[in-house]
């Protein structure tokens, strides 16, 4: 895991090489300033002070400002180093992150969902990129701390330089119980973070339709309850965690309070010693050394605390990587074949015993032995209830998902032939639920055609009959549209949807349901238009409405994701019931109106 993920600082090596040794640096100088500390004070205590000791004094000091600075510099610089190094590696693992969910076919998204996905690519690379930062810094400051902060205690002194290190154990068994719990705990926050984001994303993407039905205080309750759990998970994540400061405390103060009583006693007895004249001079242990040793004793119990705050850490970044990495592994359910067919001959269609259900959805079959055939350049209509699976029929074609069983062909050719970007380029799809993207008009149109002239735009839009409204903004192609396009009617947002589907000149045009919206004159000429500009190519409507299909060259009636019939609008009203049941319905409709 560590391995793969180091992998993302290749381009960031300098940076990640240079902070842990700017970083050492800042140690030694951090380590050596006791040390001169002691000397002053030991010139300090003595009985009487020389201008000779006043010129050393000086000196001493004047070298500790200069480590101090020195320090401050190393360690100010390493940071940013540090930075640069994590915010970079941990760029390039979300742009891959990305990329990779850009390579999942539906079910694939399914299986991890959107608010969870949104997570790992925000939240859990963050969490990485704060680790690595620490990683760099920390991983190198606390050890060298420890080991230099006890050379030196101990060339003061052995004996009280050991004090500490019977906390070494007691805080590594703290530190190993601590993590070992607190692992699943920060995966279960993880978990509710994605339950509280999937909540966010319903209500706000869903706004209209929560103020339509008034169900704000009935949203306000769901969050709460999301909120709530969200919040009981981080305090039972936390918790354990915050248990490790009380425990370092009291091992730091314990060792300090050793330290002291010790080491003034060693003091207390060297000072009667002087005076006694029991003591040689440079022997013993003096008031400045002991006051080095206590600042070098904090400086190694300071570092073990880092130390396991960086474990500590690491806990929720190994959660987080887990996940991370869940996705970099999860190989997508669709991919291209060895030897892929980049040619698609004609916009012809087949359909041979197909079946398929959704992963994880009913134990029956969502279509149920689906067989027929489309000519290239026809135009099929297809209709049934509510739940008959008629867009999960057609997001079978560009290979959105793939069958469980039979195939799908288009020219003669399996689907799981073709190159997927060819095969997709080839079939244009208006999808039920219309998507446009903020930016302007034109720049949602070139999503059909990249390079696509004013011109061209003009004319698809003409033929979607949207140039009426279009033209009639200040901005013409150049009005912006919000996020979604909310500042346009489902009708608007609808024939522009069509428009830029047209502007892919594909081989196969496929209509879910995208005329809902729009009254039966417009509806009526779109599919005019249909047919004279789209006569080579193959077009299938979902409709709910028999008006907007009754033209068709044919029409497939489902019933329960089985083909129930395939005929003429004039065939179906004398053979089929459920087609019959569907126009009577319709037509009193409309008389009753």
């Amino acid at each position: 895991m560590l391995k793969r993920l180091f992998s993302y600082y290749r381009n960031y090596k300098i940076y990640a090489i240079l902070s842990p040794v700017m970083m050492l640096c800042e140690v030694i100088a951090d380590v050596a300033i006791p040390m001169l500390m002691g000397l002053i004070l030991n010139k300090v205590s003595q009985e009487s002070i020389s201008s000779e000791d006043i010129g050393y004094i000086a000196t001493v000091g004047g070298a500790m400002v200069l480590l101090a600075l020195f320090a401050m510099f190393c360690g100010g610089y390493s940071n940013r180093l540090a930075a640069k190094a994590s915010m970079g590696a941990g760029a390039e693992l979300r742009e891959e992150l990305f990329v990779k969910i850009q390579s999942f076919s539906f079910a694939d998204v399914d299986k991890f969902s959107t608010p969870s996905l949104i997570t790992r690519l925000t939240t859990d690379v963050n969490n990485l990129q704060q680790s690595s930062m620490m990683v760099l810094r920390m991983a190198v400051r606390s050890p060298f701390m420890f080991l230099f902060a006890f050379i030196a205690a101990a060339i003061i002194n052995v004996k009280l330089a050991c004090i500490f290190l019977v906390a070494v154990p007691i805080l590594a068994v703290v530190i190993f119980i601590i993590m070992k719990k607190a692992h699943p705990r920060f995966t279960n926050f993880h978990h509710e973070i994605d339950n509280l984001n999937t909540s966010v994303q319903e209500n706000l993407v869903n706004m209209r339709v929560v103020k339509t039905f008034v169900r704000e205080e009935h949203e306000k309750e769901k969050f709460k309850k999301s909120n709530d759990k969200l919040t009981d998970t981080a305090i039972n994540a936390i918790k354990l965690v915050i248990m490790n400061m009380p425990f370092m405390q009291l091992i730091v103060y314990a060792c300090i309070i050793a330290v002291l009583w010790f080491g003034s006693s060693i003091v207390l007895d060297t000072s009667i010693g002087h005076l006694l004249g029991t003591v040689e001079e440079n022997t013993g242990m003096m008031a400045g050394n002991l006051m080095s040793l206590i600042t070098y004793v904090t400086q190694i119990l300071s570092s073990l605390m880092m130390l396991s705050m960086m474990f500590l850490q690491f806990t929720r970044a190994r959660t987080s990587a887990q996940r991370v990495l869940e996705v970099l592994d999860t190989e997508p359910s669709l991919s291209n074949p060895d030897n892929p067919i980049f040619t698609i001959s004609d916009g012809s269609i087949e359909f041979d015993n197909v079946c398929f259900k959704y992963e994880g959805g009913t134990v029956d079959d969502t279509l149920k032995d689906i067989s027929f055939r489309i000519n290239s350049g026809e135009t099929i209509g297809i209709i049934g209830a509510t739940g008959s699976a008629k867009s999960t029929l057609v997001q079978l074609i560009p290979r959105l998902y793939d069958v469980r069983c039979g195939s799908v062909k288009i020219g003669s050719h399996d689907v799981r032939e073709y190159d997927l970007e060819v095969l997709r380029d080839s079939v244009a799809m208006v999808l039920q639920k219309n998507t446009l993207f903020s930016g302007t008009i034109r720049e949602n149109m070139q999503w059909g055609k990249h390079n696509a002239s004013d011109e061209e735009i003009i004319e698809a839009l003409k033929n979607a009959q949207a140039w009426s409204f279009v033209s009639s903004f200040p901005g013409g192609l150049d009005t912006d549209l919000n996020q979604g396009g909310v500042n346009l009617s489902g009708g608007q947002k609808q024939r522009l949807c069509i428009a830029r589907a047209l502007l892919k000149k594909p081989k196969i045009i496929i209509l879910d349901d995208s005329t809902s919206a729009v009254d039966m004159a417009t509806d009526a000429k779109i599919m005019e238009a249909f047919g004279k500009e789209l006569k080579n190519v193959t077009t299938i409507i979902i409709a709910q409405r028999i008006r907007s299909i009754q033209t068709a060259d044919r029409i497939i009636v489902l019933d329960e994701g089985a083909v129930n019939a395939v005929g003429t609008h004039k065939e179906l009203l004398e053979n089929n019931e459920i087609y019959r049941d569907i126009y009577t319905s319709q037509q009193e409709g409309v008389m009753g109106q």
